[in-house]
């Protein structure tokens, strides 16, 4: 059982059953193959209805019967909404909106990050279940609050205020460094204190710059304070239970990275769009990521839909088919196990129409046998557990330079966002079969053939340097449109785009040059038409060789893909935002020496780096020969001899390497 082998299971609400019902979905939930579920999520209210009262009782008999049908338990520490009577004596906790708006109780979160009131409560009812259940053998994994930022991300409130001004206070020391590193000269607003400083509430015209990107730094900081008082409870009563917190895949609004490194396993919540036909590009990028939070360590698909959700305006079920195929991506991709929302269909509440494992239905529903199959499956593919992947490229990933270029609202264009300059490389270096980690600019990059850049607005000096170290030592690098404009301030470079990068790079922008609504460029790479929408830029190759050129437009002849070699290595740039950046990135893999394997197939291979297991997914609706080495398929027992016959949304793990003989005749089973 978890973290010994693959998780499956989901989140369990038996507080919203009677007591009958416990004991059928134990027996059920064995039947299906369960054997890890999360509890007590949004139970406070339960557990503590009133201040300083606790109800354990049921919890007690819930733990006690999961752990005698051999179910582990992730225990949330049940922050995720404060309880009614917190808020009807305090009802300064609810979070304000930037118009001033208070919201209301009705929902759940709907509280103020700031709020020490809130946090006082939280950290009392932490302490509770940690002295309670931290022994007990059922307690797997302890569950932080609930998907961080999923309704609240910031507040304006004066608490939050405060804590706003604190936070600069500790980050600046003076308000002169502060009126500095803001640029406040501009538009009149240099500032005489700290204590003169406000929130970015609604303003009569664009804000500063830099007083949006502090308050998104600090907005993510308030709500890692929150978990940070948890962890430290738990870590201190509990040291040998780990912790972690469910994240939402690529979200915008708090540093991940900063959050990672406070748990002890990175766990995530993915709901893929079965009505788009590309979710899977997006699924696999996401995947990536959290593996990349964790330093490639095994993470752990937390959530995910069996079928429809709940929450889009149209809200389409998965194919048959799509839900196995997705958890075997997710487990491809570096997650020790596949869970889901929820296991038994609810009778009330906002998520009544959510699928669940276990539908109101019954077992006799499709959802139920497609469940059951997986379960099973699951349980025989153990050995996978633990495994890690290796990656030959990695896309750099700042919050501050998201935040940065996605705050600002005075851009030359407001369709220039850090995933559109995202979306293309990921999708060509999915296609052309390269696996792919994320990372921070700052950390160390010798282990990669290929580092991408999409796009890089806001670059410190520091980091330039060092992307100029990993090229002169052999790297190749890759830079997407609008880098190096501004520094960790978001004040402009000295010299223009691409800021410190310009040498490295050998090209100056003179101008950039975003495309109208709908409009496009072509750009000619070696004879081929390559199509640029968004963004282009008049660039100048001062110091490097021109790859692809503007055709047509007033653009003409003008650089538009460049390289330049640099020590051992070399280093590109595209000016332009590409619909496809498959053109652009086949030149550099070539010049890098990584061979695509662009066969249709999704394969990811994990490793103990003795044994290695090449998952090959099949995403299309036809048969497709993929080539696999000499091994066997842990799913049907098949054998490669070099090829496998995939199905149309069919998976094969094929075990091979210095131990495959022998695992294949049972020697290490």
């Amino acid at each position: 059982m978890w973290p010994d082998s693959l998780a499956f299971g989901g989140d369990y609400n038996p507080d919203q059953w009677p007591e009958d019902v416990w004991n059928e979905d134990i027996s059920l939930m064995r039947a299906a193959g369960v054997n890890l579920v999360t509890i007590g999520v949004f139970a406070w209210s339960i557990i503590e209805p009133e201040a300083g009262r606790y109800d354990f009782s049921w919890l007690d008999r819930v733990i006690d019967t999961l752990h005698a049908g051999g179910i582990g338990v992730d225990l949330a520490t049940a922050t995720a909404t404060p309880p009614p009577w917190l808020i009807a004596g305090h009802p300064e906790i609810k979070p304000v909106t930037a118009d001033g708006v208070r919201l209301e109780f009705g929902s759940r979160q709907g509280y103020c990050p700031s709020s020490p009131i809130f946090r006082d409560h939280a950290v009392a009812l932490v302490r509770e279940l940690a002295d309670r259940y931290g022994t007990h053998p059922a307690v797997r994994l302890w569950h932080i609050s609930n998907e961080y930022g999923d309704h609240i991300t910031e507040c304006f409130c004066d608490v939050s205020q405060e804590h706003f001004r604190r936070w600069l206070a500790e980050r600046y020391g003076t308000v002169g460094a502060l009126n500095d590193a803001w640029g406040t000269r501009h538009w009149g607003q240099v500032y005489g204190s700290i204590d003169q400083i406000p929130a970015p509430r609604r303003m009569p015209g664009p804000a500063n710059p830099s007083h949006l990107l502090d308050w998104r730094r600090f907005s993510s900081d308030a709500l890692l304070e929150l978990l940070r008082a948890e962890t430290s409870v738990l870590r201190d009563v509990t040291p040998n239970v780990p912790v972690t917190t469910n994240f939402m895949s690529m979200f915008y609004s708090l540093d991940y990275w900063r959050f990672a490194a406070e748990l002890d396993v990175v766990t995530d919540d993915a709901y893929p769009d079965p009505a788009d036909p590309h979710a899977h590009l997006d699924a696999a990028r996401n995947y990536d990521l959290m593996r990349s939070l964790g330093r490639r360590k095994p993470w752990l698909l937390l959530e995910q839909a069996p079928s429809a959700v709940s929450w889009r305006p149209i809200n389409v079920p998965k194919r048959p088919g799509i839900m196995r195929l997705g958890s075997y991506q997710a487990i491809a991709r570096g997650s020790d196990g596949a869970l889901f929302f929820q296991w038994r269909a609810p009778r009330f509440g906002s998520e009544l129409h959510h699928s669940t494992m276990l539908p109101a239905a019954g077992t006799e529903t499709r959802i139920f046998r497609e469940i059951t199959v997986l379960g099973t499956e699951l349980a025989a593919i153990d050995e996978v557990a633990g495994t890690r992947i290796t990656a030959d490229a990695a896309i750099i990933l700042d919050w501050d330079n998201w935040w940065a270029l996605d705050a600002d609202e005075s851009m030359p264009s407001v369709l220039m966002r850090w995933r559109a300059a995202l979306q293309p490389f990921y999708r060509a270096l999915y296609h052309a079969g390269v696996t792919i980690d994320f990372v921070r600019p700052d950390d160390d990059l010798a282990e990669y053939r290929l580092v991408v850049a999409p796009n890089s607005y806001l670059l410190r000096e520091a980091d330039a340097n060092r992307w100029n170290a990993y090229v002169a030592a052999g790297g190749t690098l890759l830079v997407g449109p609008f880098s190096g404009v501004v520094n960790g301030d978001a004040h402009a470079h000295c010299g223009g785009a691409p800021g410190p990068l310009a040498d490295l790079l050998g090209v100056r922008v003179d101008e950039a040059w975003p495309l109208a609504e709908n409009a496009s460029a072509a750009i000619d790479i070696a004879g081929s038409v390559d199509t640029a929408t968004i963004w282009t830029e008049w660039l100048r190759a001062a110091d490097a060789d021109v790859v692809g050129a503007y055709t047509g437009g007033v653009l003409d002849g003008l650089p538009a893909l460049t390289r330049k070699k640099h020590g051992a290595g070399s280093a590109w740039y595209v000016s332009y935002l590409p619909v496809d950046a498959g053109p652009v990135c086949d030149l550099v893999l070539a010049a890098c020496g990584i061979v695509p394997a662009p066969d249709g197939i999704e394969r990811v291979e994990r490793s103990d780096g003795t044994t290695s297991y090449l998952f090959l997914l099949n995403h299309g609706d036809t048969a497709v020969d993929a080539a696999a080495p000499v091994g066997e398929d842990l799913i049907t027992g098949a054998v490669s001899a070099g090829q496998l016959r995939l199905p149309p949304r069919g998976v094969a793990i094929v075990r091979h390497g210095a131990a495959a003989a022998a695992a294949t005749r049972g020697d290490n089973r």
